[in-house]
């Protein structure tokens, strides 16, 4: 793992518009990256035609984009970000399946193809998008903290320094969250 400085030096070069910092940036973040991105693509329905790879690829350049005016404060808001934008990339992807044009909630399957195990329920990723933004219109920590912990991968005391507030703090903004979240999005 690259040095923090060494990260948020490139971030900041990045930042004064140095046509080489994203492409020394990209090996130093890209590991981590691919894990974050392991991690949503797992929490997303099978059949998925977006790859880890490509996700990372999509939130790299949509993060390293010089003709949108971004600021990274350290590697933890970088990483925040980049779990943001991967956030928004599969809630676009989402978004575009459902359309009637797309077919909807509507798939073929062959006969041979149903599986008659009965598997766990899965994630909705517009579910818990609608239900984040009502979170965020409530008590927008709140909101940031879901947003760190599950798109970023950030462990609670990671996040609590992150947004300023003492780990005991956090701990109970991410009890509250997430029991807020499963009754609003089983309602």
């Amino acid at each position: 793992m690259a040095l923090m400085s060494d990260v948020t030096q490139i971030l900041a070069d990045v930042d004064q518009g140095d046509p080489t910092a994203a492409e020394q940036l990209l090996p130093l973040v890209y590991e981590e990256l691919r894990q974050l991105a392991g991690q949503k693509m797992a929490q997303e329905t099978p059949g998925q035609t977006l790859q880890a790879t490509a996700l990372v690829h999509e939130a790299y350049l949509r993060l390293v984009d010089t003709k949108t005016a971004q600021r990274w404060d350290s590697r933890a808001h970088f990483f925040a970000a980049a779990a943001e934008a991967m956030h928004r990339i599969l809630v676009d992807i989402a978004r575009r399946k459902r359309r009637h044009k797309h077919g909807g909630d509507l798939r073929r399957l062959a006969l041979s193809d149903v599986d008659a195990e009965i598997v766990g329920p899965e994630l909705d990723i517009l579910a818990l998008d609608d239900a984040l933004e009502k979170l965020r219109r409530k008590d927008p920590r709140k909101a940031e903290l879901v947003k760190l912990r599950f798109f970023a991968g950030l462990t609670n005391r990671q996040a609590a320094k992150l947004l300023g507030v003492a780990p005991s703090t956090a701990d109970l903004d991410w009890a509250y969250a997430k029991s807020w979240l499963r009754v609003e999005m089983t309602t």
